[in-house]
């Protein structure tokens, strides 16, 4: 399923040339074995902690907000840990879009299947909900190796030349579908024929955001668009994580079927908050804490960044 992005240039334009550079070498780097992957990536991520400043200074602010019972030398330690833990997230995407994915989809570790088989038998479609953790693209092919129709909601990238490449990574997994915000009737349709979305639906999306949830107690901006899809469509709804392992392998668990969602939209996204700050507290390092998660306030209350 291709998308025009607006105002694109043609893919052989020289304005792109340096986007399929950094492809070309995004490809080089998915040889390495997963082992390099993984040290190339610590080295990284170091980098980018010391480099990146303004995104430091935003994953600081939000590990200060989430964990201010953390002493501040562990809070600065939590950062880095997140820069290595995305690094190598980048790393690993690279083999997800280039190589044998299989390996990893047999040891991955699975827990709550049974919950989305049910809700496949239930025969009104899933909808998964999940969050921006580290392994990023990796983690589509080990949720989707788990379902018979699998899809998700993706923001086409603004550089076609990188939008490209993503999509043909992604796609070339299970026949996974892709939907963006102005195909929901393609994708509610995907959900009355069986389909499975994945949604992370985490992130701060300003004006767009119609209600404010506690997230690590702090007030957060959150979409009701889960809601609506699950009212609207009838599929079953479901959280979902994907995470990277101390011991080198990775993880998917399932939630059980979040009955009645789609009737009150402030509860709903009390139970997906409540799913994710979960799961990010057994391994903090593996949220993106580098988004400014809490850049839309509250009326009346000031900006945090």
């Amino acid at each position: 399923m291709s998308r025009k992005i607006r105002n694109a240039k043609p893919l052989a334009h020289p304005a792109n040339w340096g986007a399929w550079l950094a492809v070309f070498v995004l490809y080089l780097l998915s040889f390495l074995p997963m082992s390099a992957k993984q040290r190339w990536g610590a080295a990284l991520g170091r980098l980018l902690n010391r480099k990146f400043h303004s995104r430091r200074k935003v994953a600081q602010r939000n590990v200060s907000l989430c964990f201010p019972e953390m002493p501040p030398e562990e809070q600065r330690q939590l950062v880095e840990d997140s820069f290595i833990a995305c690094s190598r997230g980048v790393l690993e995407t690279t083999h997800a879009w280039w190589r044998d994915m299989k390996p990893h989809e047999k040891n991955t570790q699975v827990f709550g299947i049974e919950h989305a088989e049910e809700a496949v038998r239930r025969g009104k479609g899933l909808l998964l909900i999940g969050a921006h953790y580290s392994i990023f693209d990796f983690a589509l092919p080990l949720i989707a190796s788990r379902l018979q129709k699998p899809g998700y909601m993706y923001r086409p990238n603004d550089n076609p030349v990188i939008d490209r490449t993503i999509e043909k990574g992604r796609r070339r997994h299970y026949g996974i579908r892709s939907f963006n915000k102005r195909q929901l009737k393609e994708m509610m349709a995907f959900l009355a024929d069986g389909g499975q979305v994945w949604y992370a639906c985490d992130q701060d999306f300003g004006k767009k955001s119609q209600v404010f949830t506690p997230f690590f107690g702090i007030p957060a901006a959150c979409i009701t668009t889960p809601s609506f899809i699950a009212r609207e469509s009838g599929a079953s709804v479901i959280c979902v994580s994907h995470l990277r392992t101390p011991d080198g392998g990775y993880q998917i668990s399932f939630s059980p079927i979040q009955e009645n969602f789609g009737q009150d939209p402030q509860q709903d996204t009390a139970v997906w908050n409540g799913f994710i700050e979960a799961t990010i507290r057994r391994y903090p390092e593996q949220y993106l804490w580098m988004h400014k998660r809490f850049k839309t306030r509250p009326e009346g209350e000031g900006p945090v960044y």
